[in-house]
């Protein structure tokens, strides 16, 4: 599973990967403290955004793969 951000008027930013078989993998500047994943089931993963503030306005996507 992939989240990705997608601020205002800019390109997609990968934000964590997460799968079965690894550690959730996060990308420079992003971080658990901030973006925390939880795997709910093998098909049902919840990402939760802490302490909200306007900097993370965005529209937020995720994607999936059978790899």
């Amino acid at each position: 599973m992939f989240w990705y951000q997608q601020p205002p008027r800019n390109g997609l930013k990968l934000i964590v990967s997460s799968s079965t078989w690894s550690r959730d993998s996060y990308e420079d500047g992003y971080s658990e403290a901030k973006f925390e994943v939880n795997r709910k089931s093998s098909k049902y993963i919840l990402m939760t955004i802490k302490n909200v503030t306007s900097k993370d306005e965005a529209t937020y996507f995720c994607a999936a793969s059978d790899h």
